[in-house]
């Protein structure tokens, strides 16, 4: 099929290289212009530039693609069908009714739970088992368009929005060639989503990793991996940011190996041992197994206290 690619990320970019490893003809791609970056404020181009350079592909990035002429210039490039996905951009009802086909979007949840910018996050800090690639026609509201294909996957219990964004990012390739095949073939039957159903998934901020010890640790391990890379789950030592990058929660039963137990608090040091440090939370415990002190590199456990002495008794997050 003639296609026009829209997206930004890694994310998109896989599915891009899916798109061309299949056969597909990639008219134009359109990404989100080059960024500054650090402290020079080098411009930096989108995984999906490099993807699209690499394959000499024709390369659209407009500042604003609203615009009357960005509009006319993806106009003129003949296409069946727009592909798009986590471009950065709100697409006008003008650009939606451009391709015969219409414009699919790949969506990282089942929908229709989880609308919006941080799907992969909020299936693991709300619990979720399982979560998916939704293939979907786009329309003029916000991921609320009808379900065209989807693809799923579980969620372990030792997944970080690192490795289930990697899981999705992947599938999410495999789910737009399977469902424009069965484009080409007339088999895709529109499904409508429930409202009733629905969530959002709105946008994450670094506030949001900020541990409450009060929780139940189940909870504080769901932010924890939910926020691992970014923006990260954090507390404080000492008067010093501490961010944890990985724990396990201990339900209380076994809670009664720890010293202190019967008069702990949450946020108070349990147990320390050569490698993991052990607090109290609002419903059982949290075994920490990888942190990183303000002004430190990410370590072990068992590195981090070769440096630093931690104690039973000691709090975090005072």
């Amino acid at each position: 099929m003639k296609i026009i690619f829209m997206g930004t990320p890694d994310f998109a970019a896989e599915a891009l290289r899916a798109l061309l490893a299949a056969g597909h003809e990639i008219k134009m791609v359109v990404t989100q212009p080059d960024k500054p970056k650090g402290r020079s404020g080098t411009l930096v181009p989108s995984p999906v530039k490099v993807c699209a350079l690499e394959h000499s592909l024709p390369l659209f990035q407009p500042v604003r693609i609203k615009r009357p002429e960005a509009v006319e210039e993806i106009r003129a490039v003949p296409a069946d069908v727009f592909v798009v996905a986590a471009f950065g951009q709100i697409l006008s009802q003008e650009i939606l009714d451009i391709p015969p086909l219409g414009c699919l979007n790949i969506h990282a949840s089942l929908l229709p739970k989880y609308r919006g910018a941080s799907p992969i996050q909020q299936v693991i800090l709300k619990g979720e088992k399982e979560t998916g690639i939704t293939v979907m026609q786009m329309d003029a509201g916000v991921d609320t368009g009808d379900m065209l294909y989807k693809k799923k996957v579980p969620i372990l219990e030792q997944d970080t929005f690192e490795t289930l964004h990697n899981k999705l990012m992947v599938l999410g390739g495999e789910a737009i060639v399977e469902a424009l095949a069965l484009l080409e073939q007339g088999k895709l039957v529109p499904e409508k989503q429930r409202e009733e159903e629905s969530s959002h998934a709105s946008l994450i901020g670094k506030s949001l990793g900020k541990i409450d010890f009060g929780q139940d640790a189940v909870v504080i391990d769901r932010l924890i991996r939910g926020l691992n890379p970014w923006p990260s789950a954090y507390t404080t030592y000492q008067g010093r940011q501490l961010k944890i990058w990985r724990a396990v929660p201990v339900p209380d039963g076994q809670a009664d190996t720890c010293t202190g137990h019967n008069a702990r608090r949450p946020g108070q040091i349990l147990e320390v041992d050569r490698e993991t440090v052990t607090v109290a939370t609002g419903q059982g415990m949290l075994r920490i197994y990888e942190l990183q002190l303000e002004g430190k590199k990410r370590m072990s456990t068992r590195d981090f206290l070769l440096g630093v002495k931690m104690v039973p008794g000691e709090m975090l997050g005072t």
